[in-house]
């Protein structure tokens, strides 16, 4: 293994692909090459195998074992002593073909699509360690400490069996949902006629629904058909609904206590009690965090420049011109840059607001996003 590894990334045009070039070259200071049919100024997969001392695989889930194989027949042996890695959300096929081949080998499935932030930072990342020698073992772990990544490590099966669970299901029950409501649109109105009757638990809900239908739909479909475990997990929601349903027709006294029985009272205690005070304060916190993000009375500001002291200087604009803050919450504009929303107190008069804009964008302290 070099000391600086040239990266070779098969599917560089995709989403993923031009994510991870630009972090192998800004966070790691690497050579990245890559081959995409979209791509015609790209590499070849043979200039790929000539050159590249990591192959990682960033294709269509359902395309991507076969693409191995065809790589690790042309390869024909070259790869020996290199690592080859993918970045699929199924595990088994890939990883699977990859050890077909002599090469080390690993599977990454970053849980999230790619950020607009430059690593994977708050996100979780499973590593599936199949066949590493001591000289990719220490590479990887680099790679992992930067991309700044939770990463979880298990097997291939285990992976799939869980994302089962943690993507076929959830993805599946919010789709249903949106079906649901599409269905009662005419009657009841569209998504946003109804978020003004919203609960805390039916806007997050809705946020996923966006969220899933925002996004590239060959990867939620590879995700249901791709995954062998999801219609297993699915029967058994299926099999929960019913039992619900059945007991909601039969209405009785009797069916209220089975309801709280099996359907609270059990699943509480197999839950346990400690992981639902985390997570019934999680809820909590996601709920202020909504009705911040919601309330009208707000500015957003970018900070162009990441030092300290930026966010106090700009804090004392507000103070200069008497606006008291509720709170403070950083995220990324759709372009990526990070913001800050201030939420006040009480609606100022629009001319107060107006002239600590004005001084904000004058400042050179920030821009003004919105208010």
């Amino acid at each position: 293994m070099t000391a600086m590894p040239v990266i070779g990334i098969v599917g560089s045009g995709g989403a993923y692909g031009r994510w991870l070039r630009t972090f192998f070259q800004t966070r790691m200071g690497l050579e990245v090459i890559g081959h995409d049919p979209v791509d015609a100024s790209s590499q070849t997969p043979e200039q790929l195998l000539e050159r590249a001392n990591v192959l990682l695989f960033s294709a269509p889930i359902r395309q991507t074992p076969a693409l191995i194989r065809q790589y690790a027949q042309q390869s024909a042996g070259r790869e020996r002593g290199r690592l080859w890695l993918d970045v699929t959300s199924i595990k088994a096929g890939p990883v699977a073909a990859m050890l077909e081949s002599q090469a080390s080998v690993a599977g990454l499935h970053p849980m999230t699509a790619p950020p607009k932030a430059p690593t994977l930072k708050g996100r979780v990342m499973v590593v599936c360690e199949a066949r590493l020698d001591a000289r990719w073992q220490a590479w990887l772990d680099a790679l992992c400490m930067a991309l700044q990544a939770e990463c979880v490590r298990g097997t291939a099966e285990h992976h799939d069996r869980v994302m089962a669970l943690v993507q076929a299901m959830v993805h599946a029950t919010h789709l249903a949902q949106a079906g649901v409501l599409r269905e009662y649109a005419p009657m009841l109105g569209s998504l946003q006629e109804l978020m003004p009757y919203r609960s805390a638990a039916f806007e997050l809900d809705a946020t996923v629904i966006s969220r899933i239908l925002s996004l590239n739909p060959a990867i939620y479909e590879d995700i249901q058909f791709g995954n062998p475990h999801a219609g297993e997990v699915l029967d058994h929601l299926l099999q929960q609904l019913q039992q619900l349903r059945g007991l909601l027709a039969e209405g009785s006294e009797q069916a209220r206590a089975a309801f709280r029985k099996q359907f609270l009272d059990v699943n509480r205690e197999a839950v346990g009690e400690q992981t639902l005070r985390d997570g019934n304060y999680s809820f909590e916190r996601l709920g202020y965090l909504l009705a911040d993000l919601t309330d009208q009375r707000a500015m957003s500001v970018h900070l162009p420049e990441d030092r300290a002291g930026s966010l106090r200087e700009l804090l004392h604009v507000f103070e200069r011109h008497g606006i008291s803050l509720a709170s403070i919450h950083s995220s990324r504009t759709p372009a990526g840059e990070v913001h800050f929303r201030m939420g006040f107190v009480q609606a100022y008069a629009p001319e107060v607001l107006a002239a600590a804009s004005a001084e904000i964008d004058s400042s050179g302290i920030g821009r003004v996003l919105g208010r």
